[in-house]
């Protein structure tokens, strides 16, 4: 994917235009986060066999089937977290492109999982979990049917976390689906997407200044910011991450809101964004529009219709 070459050099001389030396706002900007808002966060997952993956998620993991597209599902990971499957062969990504992501599945139990997850077939990256004491986080790694990392993560009482523990302590856990092999009172808080980067200081600047998306921990080699009341996007540095940068990257970052003609207006109109879409997508069961960042993964932008395929999900978003 040459193009993903050029989005970095590109966007990074726009990106140093636009907001110019050390990356502060010029006077009459924009936040949008403030000014448009988003309702929940979600990231797409893309699959040869969906089928495969929904009984994964749904039935050893606990997530809620929110929405069923038939080629997409839509799994409530957290209150206001969400986990779209996809199958491949209509979505923006191949199977076959790097999964160079990971989901971090933030929870406050994390004994309690370790223990359920070793009974179940399960494929670990992480061969023993082992609890450090003054640590800012602990956790370990399990891998999905299809290659990608899911890691549950507790975050810990520390320096490091002194904006963000207040957060998920006012942040209800949403419990397993019943109807899953997940033990009774087992949940998630909150999830963390990672995504890997060459060159820190500039996705900082991106998605600070041009996203409007404030910091909320800053572990040095890794920054973690908002982008919906229970949803994170977590910015790693190569060197140190549990993946290294690549050019293709199965995985898509939305953004669900309720001003998607905002965000729209916003995007497309900032230097610094280069757009995939040229117009919002009109379907019968959503709205939708997707873009770049400046080291090529993808961000779309979704509104859900009140229609009954959305029921679940808009009951999940609104609670």
């Amino acid at each position: 994917m040459e193009r993903g070459k050029i989005v970095v050099t590109a966007l990074s001389l726009l990106l140093f235009s636009a907001c110019g030396p050390g990356g502060s706002k010029p006077p009459a900007s924009v936040d949008p986060m403030s000014a448009f808002g988003t309702t929940a966060s979600n990231v797409f997952f893309y699959y040869e066999d969906v089928d495969e993956a929904t009984r994964f998620y749904n039935e050893i993991m606990g997530f809620r089937i929110a929405a069923d597209y038939g080629f997409a599902k839509i799994m409530q990971v957290a209150p206001q977290s969400f986990i779209t499957l996809v199958d491949h062969t209509v979505g923006m990504h191949s199977a076959d492109e790097p999964k160079t992501t990971a989901i971090a599945i933030v929870t406050d139990q994390l004994d309690e999982w370790w223990d359920y997850i070793g009974t179940q077939d399960v494929a670990m990256r992480s061969t023993d979990y082992t609890p450090r004491e003054g640590s800012a986080h602990d956790g370990f790694v399990a891998i999905d049917p299809e290659g990608y990392f899911l890691e549950f993560e507790r975050f810990n009482p520390h320096p490091e976390n002194e904006r963000f523990i207040p957060v998920l302590d006012a942040t209800p856990t949403l419990y397993a689906d019943p109807n899953s092999r997940v033990p009774e009172g087992l949940g998630f808080k909150a999830t963390v997407v990672w995504f890997y980067y060459q060159d820190m200081e500039g996705i900082q600047r991106f998605y600070e200044e041009v996203m409007g998306m404030g910091l909320i921990v800053d572990q040095g080699w890794a920054k973690i910011c908002p982008i919906g009341a229970t949803g994170y996007v977590g910015r790693v540095g190569e060197q140190r991450g549990r993946h290294n940068f690549t050019e293709e990257k199965a995985v898509t970052l939305s953004l669900i809101t309720a001003d998607i003609d905002g965000w729209y207006e916003y995007a497309s109109g900032h230097p610094a964004i280069e757009m995939r879409s040229t117009e919002i997508n009109d379907d019968t069961r959503y709205r939708a529009f997707v873009a770049y960042d400046p080291e090529g993964y993808f961000l779309e932008w979704d509104v859900f219709k009140d229609v009954p395929e959305n029921a679940a999900l808009l009951r999940a978003i609104n609670e």
